[in-house]
């Protein structure tokens, strides 16, 4: 068994990972670069502008051609539907098989909705359990549900030819699936050949990250202190932070205001198993916004019945306003137009709950400053979606690997100074390791 990484030796995104064997080629992961070689934000703008051909040369597009080709034995594999981990599926051609979890489809297909975009279709795909393995030629994967800031987020274990290797993908263990790391510590195989580990939090010292269940208390806090409505700006995506929101909200007898968009995102979920809130007679707290733009765009596809699904939930902004000290709203930028015909934002609590990077973008300073400007009090209450120094030390010591690969990080070098006691191999994009 052979393995290269073609993206992530030495940057957070654009994960992609190629292994093989005489017979059978896997790719693990097919995602958006985040940044440049300077680590400058990549401008996305030049996926529609530059050729296939022009994408591979600039190194944005794996130069693995049996992918874009029909008819080869070369499949893909998805860990979850981070767009740093699957955005460049629209190149695959028709005939690959994409392997991945069925609610990770399903999220994608939302996001295929919202945004416009129907590039991002999956022609054949092939649905894996948690724990179950399955075989793609002469090469055997098992995955291993992980806690992340992403719904359905999986680990591989990947073994051919009696060798071993595996990737971590995103994951955490201080979020609410905890039990995942539990189960997957008692039943995966140890002492594997390679360890290729996440690193995107690894430089954050050794101090513990918070955890969902610290997070909702200090949402409790923060809901019980407010002197008026409380505006939240989270990922839609990201449903540990919503249950936490939600059961803050129901311990604060707050009303918890989403739109239809991550309305869809937790009814769908919900519907695959997830126990989670969604808008229905059981969750009375939770109440379903239309926002202007979106329901323009919504209508304007054809698809109203997205919207027609949740009217019986619907709080129009004549209701927030008039109720605004018992409100908890999740909002983002694309909603300040709804947010202007807002009369009772003074003295309210906007609390900032995504990684602080994105503080730094011009939509989001603007969409802060209008908020400030309107009276209300800034607040910022986070926790990584990644793990801490502890949780990537537990699962070297769950897997007591022979070598570990630094991967989806920028900080390769402090690998040697955490895990002294396990060989640390720094790799190179496209260098290739035969096992």
């Amino acid at each position: 068994m052979n393995f290269k990484i073609h993206r992530g030796t030495k940057e957070i995104g654009g994960s992609c990972v190629e292994i093989w064997t005489t017979e059978t080629r896997i790719v693990v992961d097919f995602g958006i670069p985040l940044v440049n070689a300077d680590k400058s934000p990549f401008d996305t703008k030049q996926l529609s502008a530059l050729s296939q051909q022009e994408l591979i040369d600039k190194g944005i597009l794996p130069n693995i051609q049996s992918l874009y080709q029909p008819n080869t034995k070369t499949a893909l594999i998805l860990s979850h539907a981070h767009q740093d981990h699957y955005r460049l599926i629209n190149y695959l051609h028709d005939t690959c098989p994409v392997f991945l979890g069925e609610a990770t489809h399903k999220l994608i297909e939302i996001t295929n909705i919202f945004n416009r975009n129907k590039d991002w279709e999956i022609a054949y795909p092939n649905y894996f359990v948690s724990g179950k393995s399955f075989w793609i030629g002469d090469i055997e994967i098992i995955p291993y549900l992980m806690d992340h800031s992403a719904f359905d987020a999986y680990a591989f274990m990947i073994k051919a030819n009696g060798k071993s290797l595996f990737y971590s993908g995103d994951f955490r263990i201080h979020g609410r699936k905890t039990k995942a790391f539990d189960w997957f510590s008692r039943n995966v195989d140890k002492n594997i050949d390679y360890l290729l580990l996440e690193g995107t939090a690894i430089n954050r010292s050794d101090k513990k990250f918070l955890t969902e269940t610290e997070i909702e208390k200090e949402f409790i806090q923060t809901f019980k202190q407010s002197q008026g409505i409380n505006l939240i700006y989270t990922s839609g995506q990201n449903i540990d932070r919503l249950v936490s929101i939600y059961r803050a909200c129901k311990q604060t007898s707050k009303i918890m205001v989403i739109d239809f968009y991550i309305a869809t995102i937790l009814k769908n979920m919900a519907l695959l198993g997830a126990k989670i809130p969604y808008p229905t007679s059981n969750f009375s707290e939770i109440k379903v916004f239309f926002p202007y733009r979106l329901s323009k765009m919504i209508t304007n596809q054809g698809n109203e019945k997205l919207m027609y699904q949740f009217k019986n939930y619907k709080i129009t902004k004549k209701e927030i306003d008039n109720g605004f000290k018992d409100i908890v709203m999740i909002v983002r930028p694309s909603m300040l137009k709804d947010l202007e015909h807002l009369e009772n934002l003074n003295h309210g609590t906007f609390t900032y709950s995504m990684w602080s990077g994105y503080k730094k973008e011009d939509t989001t300073k603007d969409f802060i400053s209008f908020l400030k400007a309107k009276g209300m009090y800034e607040n910022e209450l986070h926790t990584s979606g990644h793990a801490d120094r502890e949780g990537l030390k537990l699962m070297v010591n769950v897997l007591k690997p022979q070598k570990i690969i630094p991967i989806h990080t920028f900080d390769r070098d402090e690998y040697e100074k955490i895990f002294a006691d396990t060989k640390v191999e720094i790799l190179n994009d496209l260098e290739e390791i035969k096992l």
